[in-house]
């Protein structure tokens, strides 16, 4: 398997390893990616949404066109052998795009989001030589938004419809929409 090292960083004596996803990595990273945000397990993490949307946050069909699509990657990160994160990155004319950011639910709250966050910003700024990246939170997720905020994103104004596909979860609550948040890359 091709391993496209993007670097490492640590939180504690554990060394992280971030590279590019390979679509070997596509069952893997669906599976991570629901544990986070959807369903029991999730909550054993704090970025759940398990009270506001049911059902899947990603397929399989899904993350394979995020990684083999053009101007889009998915970064994943190890701790030993163990996919423990993944995001995925697209790339636009003047910014990019974070989404799905996900860390295992255990793991949450220990300085592993901190960490990939700015290794898919330095990735963003130095290989793609982009200055602006933006991403979109759900508007009642609080303390989601207040943890990207005390990383240098700030809130635009922008509000955007959330899509009304069942691939992208069951809401359970009404009039669920997204705020955008953007960071200058220096």
């Amino acid at each position: 398997m091709q391993d496209c090292v993007v670097g490492e960083s640590s939180v504690g004596e554990a060394v992280l390893r971030f590279r590019l996803a390979v679509p070997e990595d596509v069952d893997e990273i669906v599976a991570l990616v629901n544990s986070a945000y959807r369903g029991e397990v999730s909550r054993q993490g704090w970025t759940t949404e398990a009270d506001l949307l049911g059902g899947q946050r990603t397929d399989a069909r899904e993350v394979e066109q995020l990684i083999t699509g053009p101007d889009s990657v998915m970064l994943v990160c190890h701790r030993n052998e163990m996919l423990i994160g993944c995001v995925q990155l697209q790339r636009g004319r003047d910014r990019a795009y974070l989404g799905m950011l996900a860390v295992r639910p255990h793991l949450q709250g220990a300085g592993v989001g901190k960490r990939f966050m700015e290794a898919a910003e330095d990735f963003i700024r130095d290989r793609w030589r982009l200055g602006v990246v933006e991403m979109t939170v759900i508007f009642t997720r609080h303390e989601l938004i207040a943890y990207y905020q005390r990383r240098g994103y700030r809130l635009t104004g922008e509000r955007r419809p959330f899509p009304l596909e069942e691939r992208f979860g069951l809401p359970k609550v009404d009039r669920l929409e997204f705020v955008v948040l953007e960071k200058h890359l220096c």
